[in-house]
């Protein structure tokens, strides 16, 4: 006879064995997560999520499945995704433990999220269908602002003009140009000569028009403040422009005696007040 161990590993008690295990009941995971209540059961569902998504992470890597396909899959992700934070929402409001802080985030930093689209995210094969791949493709980062430093290492002589006329181009144009005005000038004298000379105008009918002289109180100014060297040796020095009122010698003194008094009266002052209060 044979023994029980060898019974149990005969083929028909094998497939007796695996149709009873298909005849459990299996306990489907609730539409909604508020449906539940209980922490272990939530926390169960939850993983079973996390297992469904791992495979179809893995599933999509797959870029021979063709658009469509890829597609459906990293749909599925996301929703699955969504799945996963309502029943970690509904763990913590059965006072579970906050899976958002300390569960790992791998599965959602595998995926890319386009920006502007907050929420949906892009796994592998899925990336780079067409019309997503524009998607990531942005723009590049404006060139950073340079500071006021920055800015005046690049002012110069050559940015306020200085050495313009060093390129040998500037003055010879200036020469043509006025040579051309001299010309126009004369021009326009010989033939005001040659009226002159018809009688078709004269000198005393010619409206004569007064340039008003700009800023000619600061020239005269500047005129009363320089003085005219007496000698040859004061000629070649520099002289120094004031352009406020230098006080004397006699005037300083003045002043400073002035403060003196002041400083001493007001030093003085509560033994005068006391010496009043004594006399009342």
């Amino acid at each position: 006879m044979a023994r029980n161990s060898e019974k149990a590993m005969t083929a028909l008690a094998r497939w007796r064995a695996a149709h009873l295990d298909d005849k459990k009941e299996v306990e489907r995971r609730p539409y909604l997560a508020t449906e539940c209540d209980d922490v272990k059961k939530a926390e169960k569902f939850r993983r079973q999520i996390i297992g469904e998504i791992s495979k179809k992470v893995a599933q999509i890597q797959n870029a021979g499945l063709g658009e469509f396909k890829l597609r459906d899959i990293n749909d599925e992700i996301n929703k699955l995704l969504r799945e996963k934070g309502h029943w970690e929402d509904r763990i913590k409001e059965l006072d579970g433990p906050d899976y958002r802080k300390i569960g790992p985030k791998m599965l959602d930093h595998e995926g890319k999220e386009v920006p502007g689209n907050r929420g949906y995210k892009y796994f592998g094969a899925a990336k780079d269908l067409p019309g997503v791949r524009e998607l990531f493709e942005q723009e590049p980062p404006p060139p950073p602002r340079k500071t006021r430093g920055e800015l005046m290492k690049d002012i110069d002589a050559d940015y306020y003009g200085y050495r313009d006329e060093d390129d040998g181009v500037i003055i010879p144009l200036e020469k043509e140009a006025e040579k051309k005005a001299i010309a126009e000038k004369v021009r326009a004298w010989k033939e005001k000569q040659e009226q002159i000379a018809r009688g078709e105008k004269t000198e005393d009918s010619e409206e004569t028009s007064e340039v008003p002289r700009l800023f000619e109180r600061e020239e005269e100014d500047m005129d009363a403040d320089v003085e005219e060297p007496s000698t040859a040796e004061e000629s070649d020095m520099t002289h120094f422009i004031a352009h406020v009122d230098v006080p004397s010698q006699k005037q300083i003194e003045e002043a400073l005696l002035e403060r003196k008094k002041i400083g001493i009266t007001s030093k003085n002052m509560p033994v005068m007040i006391c010496k009043l209060r004594r006399v009342k």
